[in-house]
């Protein structure tokens, strides 16, 4: 299997463990054609990201036990669905991004620049 690669062209690298985040629940960004909701860009999230996922219907900080899900916090890293991450933009409440940590899948749904504008700083 080949390595999975992130928006800036080299090697996935993960997103979270705790809360343990991504598609196939491996703490990575990766994808497949199972993955419908294109799970692939790894972001931090905020009280404004996640009052705007509640507001348009995914609530994210309620936590779901029959789902393993504990429910985000802010300050939490989290494998988003990249139309919503691009949603959340268009609305002004996105999330930081980590690049390093995004799916270069992601690109198929939101620009580069617009992930870059929101990308954590590496300094």
């Amino acid at each position: 299997m080949e390595p999975s690669l992130n928006v800036l062209g080299g090697p996935l690298a993960p997103c979270s463990t705790d809360p343990l985040t991504g598609f196939f629940r491996d703490g990575c960004c990766n994808t497949s054609a199972q993955d419908q909701g294109s799970h692939t860009v790894c972001v931090i999230v905020t009280a404004e990201f996640l009052a705007l996922s509640k507001y348009l219907g995914n609530d994210l900080s309620t936590p779901r036990p029959e789902f393993r899900f504990p429910g985000l916090k802010p300050g939490d890293q989290w494998c988003l669905c990249a139309a919503r991450f691009l949603q959340a933009a268009q609305e002004f409440a996105a999330p930081k991004v980590v690049l390093e940590a995004t799916h270069a899948r992601a690109i198929d749904v939101v620009p580069l620049e617009l992930l870059r504008a929101h990308a954590v700083d590496e300094a």
